[in-house]
């Protein structure tokens, strides 16, 4: 089924999403597209739908022909301070507050934001899969996200974050295990199970 172009054809609309909310480790991305009502691109689709190569391939496209695109990250230390539900709608609002064109409408990925100034705002559950902004807003996350996920492998080997980058796999928790968390850890996450999280701090 092909991604939608708008979900009203008047205004300006920006999609926003959202990368990394259930890792046990790193920042949480978010970014807000707003794209040429006739764009389209036959690999478009929901990140988490499509192949790594393919995921920096349509980046460099909806870069370079978005009207505006922005992204941002709130840290670790960020998501336990205020849950990672907020963290996650902050980092949107940092996203929205780099576009360079106001939009008029947002359409967000899931089902919960806070309203952003005074911008009429939708929230879709799955929305990465129907409306091709909110797509490329879940493109551009994930793939910042990961980049800065690589760059934290270079600094905490140990944890192997370049192969997973960050979730909560077998691999990372075991690794958390033998060498504890360290300060990109969200020390407000069910690490491990709760009879030895409560030993890590």
């Amino acid at each position: 089924m092909a991604l939608k172009r708008y979900y009203k054809q008047a205004g300006i609309e920006a999609g926003c999403d959202e990368a990394g909310r259930g890792c046990l480790a790193g920042p949480v991305f978010a970014a807000a597209v707003i794209l040429l009502p006739r764009f389209r691109h036959p690999l478009l689709n929901d990140s988490k739908k499509v192949g790594e190569e393919e995921r920096y391939l349509l980046r460099e496209v909806i870069e370079r022909e978005a009207i505006s695109f922005g992204v941002a990250q709130l840290e670790p230390d960020d998501i336990d301070r205020y849950n990672i539900l907020r963290a996650s709608i902050m980092a949107m609002h940092r996203a929205l507050d780099k576009l360079n064109t106001v939009p008029t409408r947002l359409l967000i990925d899931g089902n919960r934001f806070y309203p952003y100034k005074d911008v009429d705002h939708h929230c879709i559950i799955k929305g990465d899969g129907i409306y091709a902004s909110i797509a490329a807003a879940s493109i551009l996350a994930k793939t910042y996200r990961d980049d800065h996920m690589l760059l934290l492998d270079k600094l905490y080997p140990q944890y192997q974050l370049a192969r997973h980058k960050g979730y909560p796999t077998e691999a990372h928790r075991q690794a958390i295990r033998e060498y504890g968390p360290c300060d990109i850890h969200r020390k407000s996450f069910r690490l491990l199970p709760k009879v030895e999280q409560d030993s890590l701090f």
